[in-house]
């Protein structure tokens, strides 16, 4: 008998600390007047895991990117999700090779600049991902993921094609690589 009752009694703790654990995050954002506001960012999967729900809310998914689709703002991001034409993307890490358009100093106007070749990118391939960020001590602007040298050198011959980016080269990198 004494068994059964410590039995319950840890599960029945357990189960509480799980549900006070989700209360806990959702009184935190709860705004008060007079002070500051928490802003809480977790996994979707986080979520879904307290929670207990089994079925992924694209909603929720997309509400915790931080980057988007076509890049993320760091190259140490991966394993984030999305959605591409209504579909739930998730997206892994691997070694492989990009393309650096742009490797300028620590300043506003290099930023800007790191900003600029990736939109100019983007109007001549709209499809290529691309990466803009601080590395120090540079601002640099990345495009591709490309999981073969081959297939970076050939995006850096149309890329050169243009006679925009003549000075793109191709850099081993850490690559988003979409699961479908």
């Amino acid at each position: 008998m004494n068994g059964k009752f410590l039995l319950s009694w840890v599960l029945s703790v357990v189960v509480l600390s799980v549900s006070a654990q989700q209360k806990y995050v959702d009184n935190l954002m709860k705004p008060v007047d007079g002070q500051g506001t928490v802003r809480v960012i977790q996994d979707a999967e986080i979520t879904r895991m307290v929670n207990g729900t089994a079925k992924k809310s694209e909603k929720s998914a997309s509400a915790t990117e931080t980057g988007h689709l076509s890049g993320a703002s760091s190259e140490a991001e991966g394993g984030k999700s999305a959605t591409m034409n209504g579909k739930y993307v998730r997206k892994i890490k691997a070694n492989g090779y990009r393309i650096q358009v742009y490797a300028g100093g620590n300043s506003r106007t290099a930023r800007q600049e790191a900003q600029r070749m990736a939109g100019k990118v983007k109007n001549y391939f709209s499809d290529m991902a691309t990466y803009t960020h601080f590395q120090s001590p540079r601002w640099i602007c990345r495009v591709g993921d490309f999981r073969t040298y081959e297939e970076a050198d050939q995006a850096l011959h149309e890329l050169r094609a243009t006679n925009q980016f003549n000075e793109a080269l191709i850099v081993k990198s850490v690559i988003q690589i979409p699961i479908y």
